[in-house]
């Protein structure tokens, strides 16, 4: 059987193995010292006995909460955006300025603000995934409105659609391929912020989620549980893209508005 005939989740699931017997062999032989690089048994053994006690539970749930609301409102935002700048010029020049000032900027960078501005609390951290989350959505949702043909959007509103009715009941699922583009930009780009402001906000706050585990474990020395943080928010990505692949697949690639992958 070629490889390519064997499902992809064997496929995948056969990688994944021959990664973490790789990873095992090479801190076996090499004789690694553990303080620099943990085993797989050793980050699996991290990780079980931190869902025993709870912790991980807890850290992923303050991440997630955080994170979700940040992208939900940095999202909202963005499509507002967006909306405003395919009506009005004004709105135009505005998602211009804005993402040209903003974009290039690592979100990051502002959390010292944010702590001035909110306090050590998780709007701190909820305000900088938010920014980070706007520019991708409004971005390529402005692409995807403007991709769209004007003999449709003249047909909309020769049937009488204005405003948020044209918005929702054209431009949206038009859009759509390019909206959910944007969304999956956001989220990462979301994901990577949250972890990192967690790693500041955390030493300061002396509470947090994935990015204060994974300090916390710096400073006892324990490698394994920093591994293990690290394993965590890479499971959960590869389930975050898992979801918007179902997506996809349910929505653009079934109504033919993309090749399936």
């Amino acid at each position: 059987m070629t490889w390519s005939r064997i499902p992809a989740a064997a496929r995948y699931a056969i990688l994944v193995v021959a990664v973490l017997v790789i990873w095992q062999a090479y801190v076996v032989i090499g004789h690694v010292k553990p303080l620099l690089v943990a085993s797989p048994i050793d980050v699996g053994t991290a990780v079980a006995e931190d869902l025993r006690s709870g912790l991980l539970l807890r850290t992923t749930a303050a991440t997630l909460q955080n994170l979700l609301l940040g992208v939900l409102i940095g999202a909202f935002a963005g499509f507002v955006l967006a909306s405003f700048a395919v009506f009005s010029k004004v709105g135009h020049d505005l998602l211009t300025v804005l993402s040209a000032i903003f974009n290039p900027l690592p979100s990051i960078a502002i959390l010292p603000l944010a702590m001035i501005w909110f306090g050590l609390k998780p709007e701190s951290i909820i305000f900088v995934v938010a920014l980070a989350s706007i520019w991708p959505v409004a971005i390529n949702t402005d692409m995807g409105f403007r991709t769209i043909s004007n003999t449709t959007q003249l047909a909309a509103r020769n049937l009488g659609l204005r405003g948020w009715r044209l918005v929702t009941g054209v431009l949206l699922p038009a859009a759509l391929p390019s909206i959910i583009t944007g969304m999956k930009a956001s989220w990462a780009f979301g994901w990577r912020t949250v972890v990192a402001a967690e790693l500041v906000f955390g030493v300061a706050g002396s509470a947090g989620g994935l990015g204060w585990y994974i300090n916390d474990a710096r400073y006892q020395l324990r490698t394994p549980n920093i591994f293990a943080g690290l394993v965590v928010i890479s499971v959960l990505g590869i389930l975050v893209e898992s979801v918007f692949g179902i997506v996809e697949r349910n929505t653009v690639v079934r109504w033919g508005m993309k090749r399936a992958g």
